[in-house]
Protein backbone atom coordinates (compact mmCIF):
# COMPACT_ATOMS: atom_id res chain seq x y z
CA UNK A 1 0.00 0.00 0.00
CA UNK A 2 1.39 3.53 -0.55
CA UNK A 3 2.77 5.44 1.65
CA UNK A 4 2.62 9.25 3.05
CA UNK A 5 4.38 11.29 5.96
CA UNK A 6 1.21 12.78 8.14
CA UNK A 7 0.93 15.27 10.66
CA UNK A 8 0.69 13.52 13.36
CA UNK A 9 0.42 16.61 16.16
CA UNK A 10 0.70 20.39 15.88
CA UNK A 11 4.69 21.32 17.01
CA UNK A 12 4.95 22.69 20.01
CA UNK A 13 8.28 25.33 19.30
CA UNK A 14 11.49 23.47 18.15
CA UNK A 15 9.84 20.76 15.30
CA UNK A 16 10.44 16.90 16.14
CA UNK A 17 10.24 13.69 14.01
CA UNK A 18 7.72 12.37 16.34
CA UNK A 19 5.75 15.48 15.22
CA UNK A 20 5.13 13.26 12.28
CA UNK A 21 3.87 9.91 11.44
CA UNK A 22 4.51 7.71 8.05
CA UNK A 23 1.17 5.93 7.13
CA UNK A 24 -0.16 3.61 4.78
CA UNK A 25 -2.66 5.05 2.71
CA UNK A 26 -5.50 4.36 -0.57
CA UNK A 27 -3.50 4.89 -4.04
CA UNK A 28 -5.93 7.03 -5.49
CA UNK A 29 -8.47 6.59 -7.51
CA UNK A 30 -8.71 8.59 -11.00
CA UNK A 31 -11.39 10.67 -11.84
CA UNK A 32 -12.24 13.03 -14.99
CA UNK A 33 -9.85 15.81 -15.39
CA UNK A 34 -7.54 14.50 -12.58
CA UNK A 35 -4.64 12.42 -13.64
CA UNK A 36 -2.14 10.30 -10.79
CA UNK A 37 1.42 10.85 -9.94
CA UNK A 38 4.29 8.86 -8.96
CA UNK A 39 6.07 10.79 -7.03
CA UNK A 40 10.28 10.77 -7.15
CA UNK A 41 11.38 13.59 -5.22
CA UNK A 42 9.98 15.93 -2.57
CA UNK A 43 11.72 19.40 -1.89
CA UNK A 44 12.15 20.55 2.00
CA UNK A 45 11.41 24.00 2.00
CA UNK A 46 11.38 25.93 5.45
CA UNK A 47 8.33 28.22 4.67
CA UNK A 48 5.81 24.98 4.88
CA UNK A 49 6.92 25.30 8.62
CA UNK A 50 4.64 28.03 9.43
CA UNK A 51 1.51 26.23 8.24
CA UNK A 52 2.05 23.34 10.49
CA UNK A 53 1.26 25.25 13.98
CA UNK A 54 -1.91 25.33 15.18
CA UNK A 55 -4.61 27.61 14.04
CA UNK A 56 -2.30 28.33 10.67
CA UNK A 57 -3.58 29.65 8.03
CA UNK A 58 -3.57 32.98 6.02
CA UNK A 59 -4.59 34.13 2.62
CA UNK A 60 -1.29 31.68 0.96
CA UNK A 61 -1.98 28.48 2.31
CA UNK A 62 -4.86 26.68 4.73
CA UNK A 63 -2.79 25.30 7.74
CA UNK A 64 -1.97 21.44 7.84
CA UNK A 65 -4.30 19.39 10.04
CA UNK A 66 -3.83 16.48 12.40
CA UNK A 67 -3.85 12.79 9.79
CA UNK A 68 -3.37 14.85 6.73
CA UNK A 69 -0.46 14.12 4.07
CA UNK A 70 2.62 17.19 4.96
CA UNK A 71 2.44 19.61 1.98
CA UNK A 72 5.30 20.22 0.14
CA UNK A 73 6.49 20.24 -3.52
CA UNK A 74 6.76 17.34 -5.09
CA UNK A 75 8.29 16.17 -8.94
CA UNK A 76 6.89 12.94 -10.50
CA UNK A 77 5.17 11.55 -13.34
CA UNK A 78 1.85 10.90 -14.56
CA UNK A 79 0.92 7.35 -13.99
CA UNK A 80 -2.59 7.69 -14.71
CA UNK A 81 -4.95 10.17 -16.61
CA UNK A 82 -8.30 11.40 -17.63
CA UNK A 83 -6.61 15.10 -18.56
CA UNK A 84 -5.45 15.61 -21.79
CA UNK A 85 -2.99 17.96 -20.85
CA UNK A 86 -1.20 15.19 -18.63
CA UNK A 87 -0.83 12.28 -20.84
CA UNK A 88 0.89 9.39 -18.95
CA UNK A 89 4.49 9.62 -18.82
CA UNK A 90 4.37 13.67 -18.24
CA UNK A 91 7.10 14.81 -15.86
CA UNK A 92 4.80 17.05 -13.14
CA UNK A 93 6.15 19.42 -10.40
CA UNK A 94 3.21 20.69 -8.37
CA UNK A 95 2.19 21.84 -4.61
CA UNK A 96 0.75 18.37 -3.29
CA UNK A 97 2.01 16.54 -0.28
CA UNK A 98 4.86 14.15 1.58
CA UNK A 99 3.52 11.08 -0.24
CA UNK A 100 4.07 8.69 -2.83
CA UNK A 101 1.07 9.25 -5.35
CA UNK A 102 -0.52 12.46 -5.92
CA UNK A 103 -4.31 12.63 -7.22
CA UNK A 104 -3.97 16.46 -9.23
CA UNK A 105 -5.78 18.28 -11.41
CA UNK A 106 -3.28 20.67 -12.65
CA UNK A 107 -3.93 23.65 -10.48
CA UNK A 108 -1.69 25.31 -7.45
CA UNK A 109 1.34 25.66 -8.57
CA UNK A 110 0.97 22.71 -11.14
CA UNK A 111 2.92 21.93 -14.13
CA UNK A 112 4.36 19.84 -16.68
CA UNK A 113 8.22 19.94 -17.12
CA UNK A 114 10.74 19.21 -19.94
CA UNK A 115 13.54 18.30 -17.88
CA UNK A 116 17.21 18.60 -19.83
CA UNK A 117 18.66 14.85 -20.88
CA UNK A 118 22.41 16.36 -19.62
CA UNK A 119 21.13 17.64 -15.91
CA UNK A 120 20.00 15.37 -12.99
CA UNK A 121 16.25 14.74 -12.45
CA UNK A 122 16.34 15.58 -8.51
CA UNK A 123 17.80 19.16 -9.88
CA UNK A 124 14.45 20.39 -10.77
CA UNK A 125 13.27 20.52 -6.77
CA UNK A 126 16.81 22.04 -6.04
CA UNK A 127 18.31 24.91 -8.04
CA UNK A 128 16.44 24.12 -10.72
CA UNK A 129 13.38 24.09 -9.19
CA UNK A 130 11.50 26.69 -6.27
CA UNK A 131 14.40 27.01 -4.49
CA UNK A 132 16.85 28.50 -7.68
CA UNK A 133 13.07 30.47 -8.78
CA UNK A 134 12.78 31.81 -5.52
CA UNK A 135 16.54 33.01 -5.34
CA UNK A 136 16.26 34.69 -8.86
CA UNK A 137 13.25 36.36 -8.32
CA UNK A 138 14.11 37.66 -5.09
CA UNK A 139 17.50 38.93 -6.38
CA UNK A 140 16.36 39.92 -9.83
CA UNK A 141 12.90 41.07 -9.84
CA UNK A 142 13.00 42.59 -6.35
CA UNK A 143 16.69 43.26 -5.33
CA UNK A 144 17.95 44.48 -8.60
CA UNK A 145 21.94 44.04 -8.31
CA UNK A 146 23.98 46.32 -9.27
CA UNK A 147 28.15 45.35 -9.97
CA UNK A 148 29.90 46.03 -7.16
CA UNK A 149 27.43 46.56 -4.71
CA UNK A 150 27.65 44.88 -1.16
CA UNK A 151 24.93 41.60 -0.70
CA UNK A 152 24.70 40.04 2.37
CA UNK A 153 22.70 37.09 2.64
CA UNK A 154 21.08 35.75 5.71
CA UNK A 155 20.85 31.83 6.29
CA UNK A 156 23.45 31.71 3.19
CA UNK A 157 24.22 28.10 3.65
CA UNK A 158 20.58 27.18 3.19
CA UNK A 159 18.48 26.02 -0.31
CA UNK A 160 17.93 29.32 -1.63
CA UNK A 161 20.92 31.15 0.29
CA UNK A 162 23.56 29.45 -1.48
CA UNK A 163 22.13 30.21 -4.55
CA UNK A 164 21.81 33.54 -4.18
CA UNK A 165 25.18 33.99 -3.26
CA UNK A 166 26.52 32.52 -6.21
CA UNK A 167 24.08 34.62 -8.49
CA UNK A 168 25.03 37.82 -6.92
CA UNK A 169 28.69 36.69 -7.01
CA UNK A 170 27.71 36.03 -10.99
CA UNK A 171 26.29 39.80 -11.50
CA UNK A 172 29.64 41.39 -9.88
CA UNK A 173 28.71 41.82 -6.31
CA UNK A 174 30.38 41.28 -3.09
CA UNK A 175 29.18 38.94 -0.74
CA UNK A 176 29.08 38.04 2.68
CA UNK A 177 27.13 35.13 3.54
CA UNK A 178 25.29 34.98 7.67
CA UNK A 179 25.56 31.55 9.22
CA UNK A 180 25.52 29.82 12.38
CA UNK A 181 28.71 28.21 12.87
CA UNK A 182 32.44 28.56 11.90
CA UNK A 183 32.67 25.51 10.08
CA UNK A 184 29.91 26.74 7.69
CA UNK A 185 30.61 30.32 7.78
CA UNK A 186 34.13 28.33 5.53
CA UNK A 187 32.11 26.29 3.82
CA UNK A 188 30.65 29.37 1.75
CA UNK A 189 33.90 30.33 0.96
CA UNK A 190 35.66 27.66 -0.14
CA UNK A 191 33.19 25.64 -1.54
CA UNK A 192 30.03 27.82 -2.43
CA UNK A 193 32.27 30.85 -3.18
CA UNK A 194 30.83 33.85 -0.67
CA UNK A 195 33.73 36.83 -0.46
CA UNK A 196 33.30 36.39 3.36
CA UNK A 197 31.17 34.85 5.50
CA UNK A 198 30.16 35.67 9.17
CA UNK A 199 29.08 32.96 11.85
CA UNK A 200 27.12 33.13 15.12
CA UNK A 201 29.49 30.87 16.49
CA UNK A 202 32.86 33.17 15.41
CA UNK A 203 31.01 37.15 15.96
CA UNK A 204 27.94 37.00 17.97
CA UNK A 205 28.14 40.67 17.86
CA UNK A 206 26.37 40.48 14.31
CA UNK A 207 26.28 44.65 13.65
CA UNK A 208 30.24 44.54 14.48
CA UNK A 209 30.75 41.93 12.02
CA UNK A 210 28.99 43.81 9.58
CA UNK A 211 30.66 47.21 10.22
CA UNK A 212 33.95 45.16 9.49
CA UNK A 213 32.95 43.11 6.24
CA UNK A 214 31.04 46.22 5.01
CA UNK A 215 32.62 49.13 6.21
CA UNK A 216 30.42 51.33 3.70
CA UNK A 217 27.16 49.70 4.68
CA UNK A 218 24.79 47.16 2.85
CA UNK A 219 23.50 47.62 -0.62
CA UNK A 220 21.29 44.48 -0.82
CA UNK A 221 20.27 42.41 2.13
CA UNK A 222 18.46 39.11 1.28
CA UNK A 223 16.93 37.89 4.23
CA UNK A 224 15.71 34.45 5.15
CA UNK A 225 15.75 34.68 8.96
CA UNK A 226 14.06 37.82 10.16
CA UNK A 227 14.01 38.82 13.80
CA UNK A 228 17.38 40.36 15.13
CA UNK A 229 19.25 39.58 12.26
CA UNK A 230 17.25 41.80 10.39
CA UNK A 231 17.26 44.33 12.83
CA UNK A 232 21.03 44.12 13.26
CA UNK A 233 21.05 44.52 8.98
CA UNK A 234 18.66 47.32 9.38
CA UNK A 235 21.04 49.37 11.25
CA UNK A 236 24.33 49.15 8.69
CA UNK A 237 22.34 49.90 5.45
CA UNK A 238 23.85 52.04 2.65
CA UNK A 239 21.78 54.78 1.26
CA UNK A 240 19.58 53.24 -1.73
CA UNK A 241 19.82 50.18 0.21
CA UNK A 242 16.93 47.27 -0.91
CA UNK A 243 15.90 44.43 1.89
CA UNK A 244 14.65 41.67 -0.06
CA UNK A 245 11.88 39.78 2.35
CA UNK A 246 12.24 35.87 1.58
CA UNK A 247 11.94 33.99 4.71
CA UNK A 248 11.87 34.24 9.00
CA UNK A 249 12.66 31.31 9.44
CA UNK A 250 13.38 32.78 13.45
CA UNK A 251 10.00 33.03 13.78
CA UNK A 252 8.39 29.60 12.67
CA UNK A 253 9.04 27.89 16.01
CA UNK A 254 9.11 31.37 18.70
CA UNK A 255 7.69 34.01 19.09
CA UNK A 256 8.33 37.37 15.94
CA UNK A 257 11.69 39.34 17.66
CA UNK A 258 10.99 43.00 17.43
CA UNK A 259 12.20 45.23 14.67
CA UNK A 260 12.91 48.49 15.65
CA UNK A 261 15.56 49.77 13.00
CA UNK A 262 12.44 50.95 10.95
CA UNK A 263 14.04 54.73 11.23
CA UNK A 264 17.03 53.83 8.81
CA UNK A 265 14.73 52.58 5.91
CA UNK A 266 13.39 56.28 5.97
CA UNK A 267 17.16 58.08 6.47
CA UNK A 268 18.50 55.91 4.07
CA UNK A 269 15.72 56.00 1.51
CA UNK A 270 15.95 52.62 1.52
CA UNK A 271 12.94 49.76 0.46
CA UNK A 272 11.77 46.69 2.33
CA UNK A 273 9.95 44.28 -0.09
CA UNK A 274 8.54 40.89 0.63
CA UNK A 275 7.59 38.77 -2.52
CA UNK A 276 6.38 34.80 -3.51
CA UNK A 277 8.11 33.24 -6.27
CA UNK A 278 4.81 31.73 -7.25
CA UNK A 279 3.62 35.55 -8.52
CA UNK A 280 6.27 35.00 -11.15
CA UNK A 281 4.68 31.67 -12.53
CA UNK A 282 4.39 33.60 -15.66
CA UNK A 283 8.54 34.16 -16.26
CA UNK A 284 9.48 30.70 -15.08
CA UNK A 285 10.62 29.27 -18.72
CA UNK A 286 12.82 32.08 -18.91
CA UNK A 287 14.17 31.62 -15.50
CA UNK A 288 14.13 27.83 -16.14
CA UNK A 289 16.60 28.47 -18.98
CA UNK A 290 18.95 30.89 -17.80
CA UNK A 291 19.68 28.50 -14.55
CA UNK A 292 20.06 25.83 -16.84
CA UNK A 293 22.36 27.67 -18.92
CA UNK A 294 24.66 28.73 -15.62
CA UNK A 295 24.61 25.14 -14.37
CA UNK A 296 26.30 23.91 -17.86
CA UNK A 297 28.59 26.78 -18.29
CA UNK A 298 30.00 26.12 -14.50
CA UNK A 299 28.93 29.68 -13.02
CA UNK A 300 26.05 28.02 -10.74
CA UNK A 301 26.39 25.09 -8.67
CA UNK A 302 24.48 22.98 -6.52
CA UNK A 303 24.68 22.07 -3.28
CA UNK A 304 22.01 20.11 -1.83
CA UNK A 305 21.59 16.95 1.26
CA UNK A 306 19.53 13.80 -0.35
CA UNK A 307 17.45 11.17 2.09
CA UNK A 308 16.29 8.27 0.39
CA UNK A 309 12.48 6.75 1.41
CA UNK A 310 9.43 8.55 2.65
CA UNK A 311 10.56 7.02 5.79
CA UNK A 312 13.36 9.71 6.16
CA UNK A 313 11.40 12.75 5.32
CA UNK A 314 10.56 13.54 8.92
CA UNK A 315 14.37 13.32 9.62
CA UNK A 316 15.45 15.39 6.53
CA UNK A 317 12.74 18.10 7.90
CA UNK A 318 14.09 18.18 11.24
CA UNK A 319 17.59 18.22 10.17
CA UNK A 320 17.51 21.04 7.68
CA UNK A 321 14.98 23.24 10.25
CA UNK A 322 17.90 22.79 13.07
CA UNK A 323 20.50 23.39 10.49
CA UNK A 324 22.48 19.68 10.41
CA UNK A 325 22.27 19.93 6.96
CA UNK A 326 23.40 22.06 4.04
CA UNK A 327 22.22 23.54 0.95
CA UNK A 328 19.18 22.09 -0.41
CA UNK A 329 17.45 19.25 1.32
CA UNK A 330 15.38 16.51 -0.61
CA UNK A 331 13.77 13.07 -0.17
CA UNK A 332 14.39 10.60 -3.00
CA UNK A 333 11.66 8.03 -3.41
CA UNK A 334 12.72 4.43 -3.72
Amino acid sequence: MPKAVVLHKHPNGTIQESDFAVADVPKPVLKEGFFITRNSVISLDAGFRAWMNAGAGDNYLQGMQIGDPVQSIVLGEVVESANSDYPVGTIVNARTAWEEYSLLDGSDLCAPLEPASDLPLAEYMATLGPTGMTAWVGLFEIGKPQANDVVVVSAAGGAVGTVVGQLAKAAGCRTIGLTSSAEKAQWLVESVGFDAAISRESDPDLLTALLREAPDGINLFFDNVGGAVLNDAMGHLAENARLVLCGAISQYETAPQSVTNCWELITKRARMEGFMFSDYADQFPAILADLEQRMRDGTLKSFDQQYVGIEKTAQAFCDMMQGRSRGKCLVVLE
